[in-house]
C-alpha cells in the first residue's frame, strides 16, 4: 500500500468506472478540480489523502477510512458527498496552477510514472482554467481503454 498526497475522482469510461488521481502541493486546486468533475458526473474517491494498492495488474485508489466520502471545500468547509469505496486509476494529472502560458506543452509527448510497478499515464494540467475539467475526462477516457476519444501521435 502507498499513500500520496493526491485527490481521486472516478469518470465512467468505455470500459467502466476509472480513476484519475489529482496530485498537487497544498493549495494547488485538488479540490476545486475534483469539484467541477464531480459537478459534470464523477464520484469523489478520496480527498487530500489517497491510498493506493495493487491487485493482479491494476492500481486501486481509495481513501483512508477516517476521510472517505469527505471533500474540503474552500469557504465552506468539509462537505460529506456520495462517494465510491476504491477505483481503478487510470490516469495520474499533476496540477501545475502558476503555469504560466506555455508552461504546459500543446502537444506534449506521452509521459507515464511507474507506481506499484506498473506504468500509468501522466499529464500536466493548469487546474483553475475553464477547460480543465473536461481536459482530464477526455485524457481519463483516452487513456482508459478503447474507444473515443482517441489520442492522435
Amino acid at each position: 500500500m502507498l499513500l500520496v498526497h493526491a485527490t481521486a475522482v472516478a469518470i465512467l469510461t468505455a470500459v467502466g468506472q476509472r480513476a484519475v488521481l489529482l496530485r498537487g502541493s497544498s493549495g494547488s486546486g485538488k479540490s476545486d478540480l475534483a469539484l467541477r468533475l464531480i459537478d459534470a458526473g464523477g464520484r469523489l474517491v478520496a480527498d487530500d489523502q489517497s491510498e493506493l494498492h495493487r491487485r493482479g495488474d491494476a492500481i486501486l485508489v481509495r481513501a483512508p477510512s477516517a476521510i472517505s466520502g469527505l471533500i474540503e471545500v474552500r469557504g465552506i468547509g468539509i462537505v460529506r458527498v456520495e462517494s465510491l469505496a476504491e477505483a481503478p486509476l487510470a490516469l495520474i494529472a499533476d496540477l501545475l496552477p502558476e503555469a504560466p502560458p506555455g508552461a504546459i506543452e500543446r502537444l506534449p509527448p506521452r509521459a507515464t510514472e511507474r507506481l506499484l510497478g506498473l506504468d500509468l499515464p501522466r499529464i500536466a494540467v493548469a487546474p483553475f482554467e475553464a477547460s480543465a475539467a473536461a481536459k482530464v475526462a477526455l485524457a481519463l477516457g483516452a487513456f482508459a481503454g478503447t474507444g473515443l476519444p482517441a489520442i492522435m501521435e
